[in-house]
């Protein structure tokens, strides 16, 4: 278990940071980011193979559900500090007790308003009342747990001798972590990192107890004022997945462990996470939360690890460290980072062919190039359906295994819906047709591909987006798919969304129905040498 996290690790001589999540507390309230009771102990298992060292898995008061999964997260994960969240009064104090106490480790996190504006407006109390309720409630909370987090709300917006003064009287009442929060993400971050020297400079008792920082985005700098802070001192940080939370949101956890994995020589710290978790954890998020997340989100979105400029994909294919500083595979990332567009040049389109097993003769890279560049300057990107066609037409070879011949898609208001499929495979010579119903024309249409493939296959994940505006706006569909536990993507671009899906769900089984093929060729190869 972490504690203080204020000592040196053995091996590395770097300083500990412990990672505090509060996703599914903080990052739940979130509008729109509500969270089953199930879903939190989903998540807050796969929290706790991330490596997270403290989990705050709800507000026990707020309802009997938030209040269920606190308690069934702390019975459960044993080996992760559980923190019960409370506002500075006893019920709420009384209800974090409850749900946290069969947790092997805990600790309460008590919070008041500290800014005057917060004091006038919000809580109706003066600043000695705020004081005094802070002190009782410490004291109170104190005879039932041991580890108290206490946090004076607004605090980069509260004026120092009052803060100074709150965080004295809760640290003499017993409150062992010190969070000054950056509540509406408003400081900048050489006032942030300054606010924690001075507190434990002019606090009594301010070198006795651990800090934390807990910052929000609103001015897109809660990263880097949580970096300020660890430079100031700070041994937690306070993150949420994704950065969700309030408003503009928190400190992204991706975000600030992997700037600190990068540059942890400049930093001198580092962190538990477990790597290779983090992009899983990132997406169980964004599907439980219903969050999409944005195509140019450090680490884990869509285009963080993509290139489509030729100069930067001739350098990648070259070595990767040209362009990147961080190796997506280590974050449990798909290595898909050639994509070919209007600006992608001969390089990249060989490479990306190549990948497909298909060896260009002399002559056909420049009339494929040729083909591709007109396709590439009418649309955004050509996806590897488009790509398959147009390679197969210059070599005089069909490419791909499985052809899409017909979709047919039924709705209605009153009934399922009823989609059919009609597929060639093109190994076989066979053609088949496949009709199925389902409560959405899309689930429809899956479970018609899925009884025409040959081999099982999984549907993980659909992303859709609009290409355009207006009524001819063309959907771009990628789907994800599983067979036998491998993951295979494919996009497509079509005016009918329907249609997009069919054409990237396809995609995706030509992938999967190489990737087999190459096994099987691979394994009779090995075994003739043998």
């Amino acid at each position: 278990m972490t504690t203080h996290s204020t000592t040196s690790t053995a091996s590395t001589g770097k300083r500990k940071i412990t990672i505090f999540d509060t996703t599914l507390r903080d990052g739940e309230q979130s509008p729109g980011a509500s969270l089953h009771s199930s879903e939190k102990i989903v998540l807050a298992r796969q929290l706790a193979r991330l490596g997270i060292d403290a989990i705050e898995p709800g507000f026990p008061i707020s309802s009997p559900g938030d209040f269920a999964a606190v308690q069934q997260i702390s019975r459960e994960l044993q080996g992760v500090e559980i923190v019960g969240f409370a506002r500075a009064l006893r019920p709420d104090i009384d209800a974090a007790i409850r749900a946290t106490e069969d947790a092997g480790f805990r600790r309460l996190h008590l919070f008041i308003s500290s800014s005057q504006i917060l004091l006038e407006h919000q809580l109706r109390k003066s600043q000695q009342q705020v004081v005094q309720m802070a002190r009782e409630m410490v004291a109170y909370a104190k005879q039932h747990v041991e580890r108290i987090e206490f946090s004076p709300m607004d605090a980069s917006r509260t004026g120092e001798e009052f803060l100074f003064e709150l965080v004295e009287a809760v640290i003499a009442e017993g409150a062992t972590i010190i969070n000054i929060p950056d509540t509406m993400g408003y400081a900048l971050p050489d006032e942030y990192g300054r606010m924690f020297r001075r507190v434990r400079e002019n606090v009594r008792g301010g070198d006795t107890v651990a800090y934390s920082a807990h910052c929000h985005n609103d001015l897109g700098m809660a990263v880097a004022n949580s970096i300020a802070a660890i430079q100031a001192g700070v041994s937690q940080v306070e993150v949420t997945i994704n950065g969700v939370g309030e408003r503009a949101g928190n400190c992204s956890l991706e975000e600030l462990v992997m700037a600190i994995e990068t540059r942890k020589e400049a930093l001198g710290v580092e962190t538990g996470i477990v790597l290779p978790e983090l992009y899983e954890t990132s997406r169980m998020v964004s599907r439980a939360m219903h969050f999409p997340i944005a195509y140019n989100k450090p680490i884990v979105g869509r285009n963080a690890f993509q290139h489509e400029s030729g100069i930067h994909q001739d350098g990648l294919l070259k070595n990767r460290n040209t362009f990147e500083i961080m190796d997506p595979e280590a974050l449990g990332i798909p290595r898909n980072m050639i994509i070919l567009g209007k600006h992608s040049g001969r390089h990249a389109l060989q490479h990306r062919v190549a990948e497909f097993g298909v060896a260009l003769q002399d002559g056909q890279l420049e009339e494929l190039f040729t083909r591709f560049k007109a396709i590439a300057d009418e649309k955004k990107h050509v996806t590897d359906d488009e790509l398959l066609r147009i390679v197969g037409s210059t070599i005089n070879q069909t490419l791909e295994r499985f052809v899409l011949q017909d979709v047919q898609v039924v709705t209605s208001s009153l009934k399922n819906r009823v989609a059919s499929v009609t597929i060639a495979d093109q190994i076989t010579g066979a053609v088949q047709s496949h009709s199925a119903t389902g409560d959405g024309a899309i689930e429809a249409l899956i479970q018609c591909i899925k009884s025409a493939m040959p081999f099982d296959m999984e549907f993980i994940d659909l992303e859709l987006q609009s290409m355009a505006h207006g009524e001819r706006a063309k959907a771009e569909a990628a789907v994800e798919i599983a067979v036998d536990g491998r993951p295979y993507r494919g996009s497509a671009i079509d005016q009918d969304v329907v249609m997009a899906v069919a054409h990237a769900s396809i995609s995706a089984c030509n992938q999967a129905a190489r990737s087999v093929q190459a096994d099987v060729e691979a394994q009779s190869g090995a075994g003739a040498v043998s």
